[in-house]
């Protein structure tokens, strides 16, 4: 079973940026679909992010389309989010997930996805 732990979280205020963090125990990342969620209070877990399996592909939630970038490494089993510009409304708590899968189908449900992360806390302030 593949294990991913969150890191990067915190406080930042409007404006500011984050890189979130997931790190993989064990296999590599080389033949699964990685992915991005959040979940604030009360809310459902919405997509935010996706890159295919080869690193060719990512895929963006329009909320943060433009202003979040999401990466591998490989070497590392490793997966980040970078967020810039941030609002108010990206306060969640933000998680990673992976699905074993190489193709070039997007993967942007939560039932997509196998493995999951814990979670990591991002709150936006003024």
């Amino acid at each position: 079973q593949v294990q991913l732990v969150e890191s990067g979280g915190g406080l930042v205020q409007t404006g500011g940026s984050l890189r979130l963090s997931c790190a993989a125990s064990g296999r590599t990342f080389s033949r699964y679909t990685m992915g991005w969620f959040r979940q604030a209070p009360g809310k459902e877990r919405d997509f935010i992010a996706t890159i295919n399996s080869g690193g060719s592909r990512t895929y963006y939630a329009d909320p943060v389309k433009g202003r979040s970038t999401i990466s591998t490494d490989n070497a590392k089993n490793a997966v980040y989010l970078q967020m810039n510009s941030l609002k108010l409304e990206d306060t969640a708590v933000y998680y990673c997930a992976a699905v074993y899968y190489s193709g070039l189908i997007l993967k942007t449900r939560p039932s997509d996805y196998d493995y999951w992360g814990q979670g990591t806390q991002v709150t936006v302030s003024s």
